[in-house]
C-alpha cells in the first residue's frame, strides 16, 4: 500500500498477512495485528483488526489518561476486564474505554479466535497506567517511549513552576 492508498478492499483485507504482536509487559498478550489505519496513512487514529487465539489477551491491562479508545466485537467470546469486574463480551459487543476511566484489558476465554476492531485516539502525548503491574508509560512525539514503576515517581512540591 503507497501513499496514495484510500480504500482497501474486503479482499485485500482478507490477504493481509497481519503483523504478530506480543506485548512488551505481557508474553500472554498475543494477537495478529491488521493496521488498516496505517495502511492508509492515517497518523491521529489507529485503526486495526486483530485476531486473538483461545486463552491469550490483547494486551497488558491498562488505562491511558489522554486517548480513547474502543473495540467491535466481530467474532468469538471473550471475559473484558473493566478495573478488576470481569463481563462475559462476544460477537457484535462495543466497548468504549475513554481516558482516564477504568483499567481495562480484555482475555479471549473462548474455544475460537476472537476477532475485533480496535480504534485508538495517537495523539503526540499520552500516559498510561498498568496497573496490575504498578508501572506508568509517558510517550511524548519525538522521544522514546519512558516506562517507569509508580512508586518511583516523584511530585516536586505539589505545584510545579509557582515560587
Amino acid at each position: 500500500m503507497g501513499d496514495d492508498t484510500y480504500l482497501i478492499k474486503r479482499a485485500d483485507i482478507e490477504a493481509m498477512e497481519g503483523v504478530d504482536k506480543t506485548h512488551f509487559l505481557n508474553p500472554n498478550a498475543r494477537r495478529i495485528n491488521k493496521s488498516l489505519g496505517d495502511a492508509t496513512g492515517l497518523t491521529g487514529l489507529g485503526f486495526h483488526i486483530i485476531e486473538v487465539g483461545p486463552g491469550q489477551g490483547t494486551t497488558e491491562h491498562h488505562v491511558h489518561f489522554y486517548e480513547d479508545e474502543c473495540v467491535y466485537v466481530l467474532a468469538g467470546r471473550a471475559t473484558a476486564y473493566h478495573g478488576e469486574e470481569a463481563v462475559e463480551i462476544e460477537a457484535g459487543d462495543f466497548l468504549g474505554y475513554r481516558k482516564g476511566g477504568l483499567a481495562h484489558s480484555i482475555t479471549n476465554t473462548g474455544d475460537e479466535v476472537l476477532r475485533c476492531i480496535v480504534v485508538g485516539q495517537r495523539l503526540a502525548h499520552d500516559v498510561a497506567d498498568y496497573t496490575r503491574l504498578d508501572k506508568r508509560i509517558y510517550r511524548n512525539a519525538g522521544m522514546d517511549w519512558n516506562l517507569v514503576d509508580r512508586g518511583a515517581i516523584v511530585t516536586p512540591g505539589g505545584n510545579v513552576g509557582k515560587k
